[in-house]
């Protein structure tokens, strides 16, 4: 069985900011599929510990006296994400996100900074297998025109996007993604798991270098991480 006809878990976060260092997990999600349909969801409420911004708030819609008064505590939280996600990566069960890097990297700084093991910790080794979305559709359909965000990926491949940054509903879009991806581009569908997570590791890298080199035509110190699936070191 090709990997997108199997089960596929989602995850997403939405945060207090951009910076995977430095934001707070506001809500999470851990969705498992089956041929893109739901088998079961986990969804998170978390009390971050910091002041959520307006302009965070204005996009995932949680604000501070939510979080405060019905959110988890941020340690528990993180703790359990970590372990459902660990369950399944060390059960070989692929986790899909939509910019892996923005969400693996956060959950990772979550648990370090709660003294929590990261995923590469638990699982002994590298975090592996991710189906990262959006690199694989960067990858396959380089030249298309137009934004890279989720709803409008979602868009060019006919996915129903329910309710944006919501993390729920950006979860399983994520995987319905990659299940359109996978029917569409057997050079990524017809991969077995280990190869396609290879391959984004080379498609992110590349991605990365072109950009760098594409800032530096304004600002020579300008520099893009090219480590995926996590930016930062486990």
């Amino acid at each position: 069985m090709t990997w997108w006809k199997g089960p596929l878990t989602g995850f997403d976060l939405e945060t207090t900011g951009t910076d995977p260092e430095e934001s707070r997990i506001v809500t999470a999600a851990v969705v498992d599929t089956l041929g893109g349909r739901v088998e079961g969801a986990t969804n998170w409420l978390i009390d971050p510990g910091v002041p959520i911004p307006a302009e965070a708030t204005a996009i995932h819609g949680i604000t501070d006296t939510e979080a405060r008064t019905h959110g988890r505590s941020a340690a528990e939280a993180v703790e359990e994400i970590a372990r459902a996600l660990h369950q399944r990566l060390a059960a070989g069960r692929p986790v899909v996100a939509f910019n892996a890097p923005y969400d693996l990297s956060l959950l990772d700084a979550e648990l370090r900074r709660h003294g929590r093991p990261t995923l590469a910790d638990r699982l002994g080794g590298p975090v592996t297998p991710v189906v990262d979305a959006m690199v694989v559709d960067r990858a396959l359909d380089k030249y298309r025109k137009g934004s890279r965000t989720l709803q409008r990926v979602c868009e060019v491949y006919g996915v129903e996007l329910h309710d944006a940054h919501e993390a729920g509903s950006d979860a399983l879009a994520a995987v319905r993604v990659a299940v359109a991806l996978g029917h569409r581009y057997p050079q990524a569908g017809d991969l077995p798991l280990d190869e396609l997570h290879r391959r984004q590791i080379d498609w992110y890298r590349t991605w990365a270098t072109d950009l760098q080199a594409w800032l530096r035509r304004k600002d020579p110190a300008a520099t893009v991480d090219p480590r995926w699936p996590l930016k930062a070191a486990s």
